[in-house]
């Protein structure tokens, strides 16, 4: 199905409009940082040169004090690896996860069009992983947006973990890379995510329905694996519903230990909250943390 021209235009004038001012600036928005990419090494220039930008490895080869050059920030690219697994097609709120996805993409492909720059994704869903090649331009943006919305799903054929190392792997250049999904996925995803955040600026974005924490005292009920398929008869007793939001906050807790651990800036999204207040509230939280580090 063909998302209309209009509800997209309203979609980005959403975020354009409650996000500007808040996101200017700095190159992508979201995540404030130079941005920028490595090009050739040359001597060092006494009184003219950043130490900082001193390439040891050289220094070291040559016996010369080396630096290497940074190219400006134009055209860079942003990728974004998009959970669409059956899990995400859930919701019991206003939205889906998967509206919560598109929303996510869309926050940062528009912010990152108007500057000129090009956006990719990986969507991993019941076909495995797909890449969409990074376009510059509206019209990009929205034919992927578009593909996010009505890509089908299927069975899982590949965990979150081997989906984030085929981003790493297959784009080298530096830039932003966003990880977007509901992290149920309980696969060894997070080393690959280290790797990843070493090499470029990364974001994980949680998607959360209210009905994933808590179960309600309801009596005997069907329970279906969105992933599997697989269907569990229940009797939701208080005990059971009091396991079940136990096992939900652990899980919760977890997800945001290991990015934690990877040094990866984790946004949560629930489908029944206003998602762009959500988003404005962790960028000018990032900012805050980043001209305090800068001081």
């Amino acid at each position: 199905m063909r998302i209309p021209e209009a509800k997209l235009r309203r979609l980005e004038l959403k975020i354009t409009g409650r996000l500007d001012g808040l996101l200017g600036g700095d190159h992508l928005g979201l995540l404030p940082g130079p941005g920028t990419e490595l090009a050739e090494a040359r001597a060092y220039q006494p009184g003219e040169d950043d130490v900082r930008h001193m390439d040891w490895s050289v220094t070291a080869r040559t016996t010369v004090p080396h630096v290497r050059d940074l190219i400006a920030d134009h055209e860079l690219e942003a990728w974004a690896l998009v959970d669409l697994t059956p899990s995400m097609d859930f919701g019991t709120a206003q939205l889906i996860k998967r509206d919560l996805a598109v929303a996510a993409v869309a926050a940062v492909g528009f912010t990152a069009t108007r500057l000129g720059d090009r956006i990719g994704a990986y969507l991993l869903g019941g076909g495995g992983l797909k890449r969409r090649p990074a376009r510059t331009g509206r019209r990009g943006l929205y034919a992927l947006l578009r593909e996010i919305e009505n890509a089908p799903t299927g069975p899982v054929v590949m965990t979150l973990a081997e989906a984030i190392t085929q981003l790493d792997r297959g784009q080298r250049r530096r830039g932003l890379r966003v990880v977007v999904s509901d992290f149920l996925d309980d696969s060894a995803w997070e080393q690959p995510m280290r790797r990843l955040a070493a090499r470029h600026q990364t974001l994980a974005v949680e998607i959360i329905d209210p009905a994933e924490l808590a179960l309600p005292a309801g009596g005997l009920v069907d329970l279906t694996d969105p992933e599997t398929g697989a269907v569990q008869e229940i009797m939701l007793s208080p005990k059971v519903a009091a396991a079940y939001a136990g096992a939900a906050a652990a899980q919760r807790a977890r997800t945001a230990d290991r990015l934690r651990r990877s040094a990866v800036p984790h946004l949560i999204l629930r489908t029944d909250q206003d998602w762009v207040t959500e988003i404005a509230r962790f960028a000018l939280r990032r900012r805050r943390v980043a001209g305090r580090s800068r001081a």
